[in-house]
């Protein structure tokens, strides 16, 4: 029998049953939430994502969805202290149409970053990590300043040690470790001046998604083209999308990248 939205709806609901929990089924947009009752904080599924997961592996996909779901609901009930946990928080980079604050109302920590993208902060639980909000921050009488930079020390301490494959005479550098925070590695300046002073052309870096940091050292027009296409390819295929756009590191500044008709930069 075919797998459609309804069913799977009603298959995830089986699942999560808890009366602490409602659910909501959004037609227009195809996707299922379930959020606690009371603090209205929750996750939603585009349902299609998830049919198209079953499909190819069947029930271990809902298995692992069902998994994540609980998780997440879970650690967004519960309490926690930033004092303490100095060394679990990193920051994160998501799209600027990402949202600033929760379902609940509350304002999440962010810090603007280009055009295409925004830092946000998380605490690091282990399976998974918990967005950190003005709230958070009021509570423990910490300033932006100082949460930026706690994350920003946390973020070179991370391994980057990047795998590189050449392709038309343009060497590309793949950061994917799967941690979490593999596009946050971008915010590592120490880490981006040393690619800098080792490429032969133009750096360029691209976050397309969350688990994911392209950077290129471009030697020749078709680079552009390659990174354009390769960028564009890991962006859809993200699980947190961020940017289809790349950037060109320039005096410690990044700025986007527009391919043209002639595979020609423009800054």
């Amino acid at each position: 029998m075919k797998m459609t939205s309804i069913k799977m709806k009603r298959i995830l609901e089986e699942r999560l049953v808890n009366p602490d929990y409602q659910t909501s089924y959004n037609r227009d947009k195809d996707t299922f939430r379930i959020e606690w009752k009371v603090t209205k904080q929750g996750v939603t599924i585009t349902l299609p994502n998830v049919i198209g997961k079953y499909n190819q592996r069947g029930e271990q996909a809902i298995d692992e969805l069902v998994d994540h779901i609980t998780e997440s609901l879970r650690i967004m009930n519960q309490e926690y202290e930033l004092t303490g946990m100095e060394k679990h928080i990193f920051p994160v980079i998501r799209a600027t149409s990402f949202p600033t604050e929760t379902k609940a109302g509350t304002t999440l920590a962010t810090k603007d970053h280009t055009a295409e993208t925004r830092i946000f902060y998380a605490l690091d639980l282990g399976k998974s990590y918990r967005l950190i909000d003005e709230p958070m921050l009021e509570k423990e009488n910490w300033t932006y300043e100082r949460i930026d930079e706690i994350a920003t020390f946390n973020i070179r301490s991370l391994k980057a040690d990047p795998k590189k494959d050449t392709v038309a005479d343009n060497d590309f550098y793949f950061i994917a470790t799967q941690d979490g925070y593999d596009a946050s590695r971008i915010l590592n300046e120490a880490f981006l001046e040393e690619m800098k002073a080792n490429s032969k052309g133009e750096l360029a870096l691209a976050v397309p998604h969350q688990d994911v940091l392209i950077l290129a050292d471009i030697q020749n027009k078709t680079g552009y083209d390659i990174l354009a296409q390769m960028t564009m390819k890991f962006f859809a295929e993200g699980r947190i999308p961020i940017t289809s756009l790349s950037f060109i590191y320039e005096d410690r500044r990044l700025e986007p990248i527009f391919i043209l008709a002639k595979n020609r930069p423009e800054k």
